[in-house]
């Protein structure tokens, strides 16, 4: 089936606005999709037009956007809604625009992630509980959620203005506003710990989760203190090396699992290979590309994740050359996926591998 759709609308960090529209405008233009990117400072959101939306949700699929947390195919904005009857206007907009062509398998109903959007949640939350059953009743909906099937996703940016959107099951993130909700555990030592977790629920696929982390595996943490990352390594299986003058949380250290190195994590190398290397240095984001870079193309580790912060300007241009930098310096063949994260602030994270890999 065609994918219905007059634009692309994608959410990501409120301040990367800039970042995202000119990485959509860039790659659709790569890609013989030429259109311009519509959105203000702090939305949220970026709206792409002026090219055909289907074939440029094709062009760009989600998991290869880096400031984009969400993709949807946006199929119509309603402006001028009558507080007293906003379901009407949705359900004939649904017939006019996709003429019953599709049953949706699950409905949300959301805001970006903004300032000026989050008082909007607590409409959002109790239009949708009078939208679904409207929307089951007509057909639209499936009787029970079914996360295979593509999602309806209504989005307030007002209480009088909405968008309509698609999201493809497969294409766009499986969770509300693109964000995995994810919660501090007690015995983490540090915050960073979430952006780990995050970078291996975003990045890599359950199954690659199971083929690339086994019981057993080595992997070093490179500027480790206080654990965060050496932390979750650790529940995932492996020995880790720790690398910080710094020190590491004692709970981490009694586990057995890892080994405390005081020693400069940006220069050291390990011995012998290693399945996994991490990092998250505060560093000049083109130092720590071509570092990342060496210990691919040293063969010190075989799957690398690390961050990279970036300017307060050009970050789109700084996140491009870091990245075609790293490829050209590791002189071998990787497959990289980079996203900024929602645990991410000013930075991105980016997962490098030498392994072959196919997603489902």
């Amino acid at each position: 089936m065609s994918i219905p759709g007059d634009a692309l609308l994608c959410y990501c960090r409120p301040g990367f606005e800039p970042e995202l529209a000119g990485e959509l405008s860039e790659r659709a233009a790569l890609a013989g999709h030429p259109g311009y990117a519509r959105t203000e400072r702090n939305s949220g959101y970026v709206e792409f037009l002026g090219a055909d939306a289907g074939a440029l949700t094709r062009a760009l699929p989600f998991q290869s956007l880096i400031f984009a947390r969400q993709k949807l195919v946006r199929i119509a904005e309603l402006r001028g809604l009558d507080p007293k009857d906003r379901i009407t206007p949705i359900l004939r907009t649904l017939v006019i625009t996709l003429s019953n062509a599709y049953t949706f398998g699950e409905l949300w109903v959301e805001h970006p992630d903004s300032d000026e959007a989050k008082p909007l949640a607590g409409l959002a939350r109790s239009f949708g509980n009078a939208l679904r059953p409207v929307l089951r009743k007509g057909g639209w909906l499936t009787g029970v959620d079914d996360p295979r099937r593509s999602r309806l996703h209504v989005v307030f940016l007002a209480g009088d203005h909405v968008l309509l959107a698609i999201g493809e099951a497969g294409d766009s993130a499986p969770w509300p506003l693109g964000i995995p909700r994810l919660r501090m555990h007690a015995d983490a030592p540090s915050r960073s710990a979430l952006k780990l977790e995050e970078a291996l629920m975003v990045l890599l696929s359950e199954k690659e989760r199971e083929r690339l982390f086994r019981e057993g595996m080595r992997g070093a943490d490179l500027g480790a203190s206080p654990g965060g990352w050496s932390w979750v390594l650790m529940r995932q299986g492996l020995r880790v090396i720790s690398i910080d003058n710094g020190p590491l949380q004692e709970k981490l250290l009694e586990s057995g699992r890892v080994e405390h190195l005081r020693e400069d994590g940006f220069h050291w190398q390990p011995r012998t290979p290693l399945d996994w290397m991490v990092c998250d240095m505060v560093e000049q984001p083109r130092r720590v590309a071509e570092r990342m870079a060496t210990w691919l193309r040293e063969g010190w580790c075989r799957h690398t994740i690390f961050n990279l912060k970036l300017p307060m300007k050009k970050r789109w241009d700084e996140t491009r050359l870091c990245l075609d930098l790293f490829e050209k310096q590791a002189e071998k063949t990787v497959q990289l996926r980079a996203r900024q994260l929602y645990h991410d602030r000013e930075e991105i994270t980016v997962f490098a591998t030498t392994t072959s890999l196919s997603r489902p």
